[in-house]
């Protein structure tokens, strides 16, 4: 059984109910024996490929911080066994739960005895059947560039390290998400509407953040990619200043954070380069440099809220250049056990507007 496929704009507007629905369905699988196994875990390893490895960098952070020994690493690298990891819990993601890369790691670890955990938004899948332990999403409908399925692993992952560590603030955490996702999409559509033409003129973008929201600067470059048709590259903020800027020129820059990424953002600026700055802190906007200003959060419910601006980044983007949304181009039929559903490629987006029109 798969969830029901949505346009990206209805992903958009109805994410933030779906979000509301997510954290209480986890919460309410994570109540009992589903927590207690977690917490048994003291070497969690986290495996995944493309958005859900990048909304791994989440509960990589959240349990570091809490001196918990992890790491993410992408499924194909543990296709043949896990060995050389000291690992006693493998969790993979896979939304459909059908990632030829993530089942193949799966089945290794079946062969080594290591306990497994699957986050699933479909329960019944081929991952859902091999994993010793499922947290699944509520099969809540998605857009096949992900919206509502993204960020809604993110809060599972959050839920997920948080039973792993003995951490209790969920509703701290994600009590107000569904007001504060509307609050930010708009936000976020007054911002990027002050730039779109000259974002969309632009040959290519870097993302940079650090931490969790590395979580963040690599689903945009991801969406920036398959949406926009954009060439876009993820970067850590340290790793970004050691030469990778130098390339800055008609770049889009979105970058992430309220640390060294303000005073990174106001240098790209000041050179001249367009920079979206999504940040907590109170930054001027000027000539090069949009600000999206976020509310003050815990670092997994700031990812949702950086993913949701993207989301809006890359929506308008489209429209600008004239890209319909789900027109994706090529179906790799190898990345799924299965095949790739013909249905995925030919959805329609009739409430597009003018955004794609």
């Amino acid at each position: 059984m798969s969830a029901t496929r949505i346009t990206f704009l209805a992903g958009q507007t109805e994410q933030p109910q779906a979000l509301a629905r997510v954290v209480a369905h986890v919460r309410d699988q994570l109540s009992g024996t589903g927590a207690e196994r977690l917490r048994d875990a003291r070497r969690p390893l986290f495996t995944g490929i493309g958005a859900s490895y990048a909304a791994l960098a989440v509960p990589v952070a959240a349990l570091r911080e809490h001196g918990v020994v992890t790491q993410r690493v992408l499924a194909d690298e543990i296709e043949h066994g896990t060995r050389g990891f000291d690992t006693d819990l493998l969790v993979g993601v896979s939304q459909g739960g059908r990632s030829s890369e993530t089942l193949a790691a799966f089945r290794a670890a079946q062969e080594q005895s290591l306990a497994t955990a699957a986050v699933l938004n479909v329960p019944a899948s081929p991952l859902g059947d091999l994993a010793g332990l499922t947290v699944d999403l509520g099969n809540e409908p998605d857009s096949y560039a992900s919206t509502t399925g993204f960020t809604a692993t993110v809060v599972a992952l959050d839920l997920i390290a948080g039973a792993i560590s003995g951490r209790d603030d969920a509703e701290r955490t994600w009590g107000r998400i569904a007001e504060q996702t509307t609050a930010v999409r708009a936000e976020a559509a007054r911002v990027i509407g002050t730039v779109r033409a000259r974002a969309a003129r632009c040959v290519a973008a870097d993302a940079v953040a650090s931490g969790a929201s590395r979580a963040s600067a690599e689903e945009a470059a991801l969406l920036l990619r398959e949406v926009v048709r954009m060439p876009a590259t993820a970067s850590a903020t340290r790793t970004y200043l050691h030469g990778e800027m130098e390339s800055a020129g008609n770049t889009l820059h979105l970058v992430l954070g309220d640390d060294r990424e303000t005073s990174l953002a106001r240098s790209l600026s000041g050179a001249g380069h367009l920079t979206l700055l999504v940040t907590t802190r109170d930054v001027a906007a000027d000539e090069h440099l949009a600000v999206v200003r976020l509310p003050e959060t815990a670092p997994a419910a700031r990812v949702v809220l950086e993913t949701v601006v993207v989301q809006e980044l890359v929506a308008t983007l489209s429209g600008e250049r004239n890209i319909p949304i789900e027109s994706f181009v090529f179906a790799n039929d190898d990345t799924k056990e299965g095949g790739v559903d013909p249905s995925d490629f030919a959805l329609a987006s009739p409430d597009l507007g003018g955004r794609n029109g």
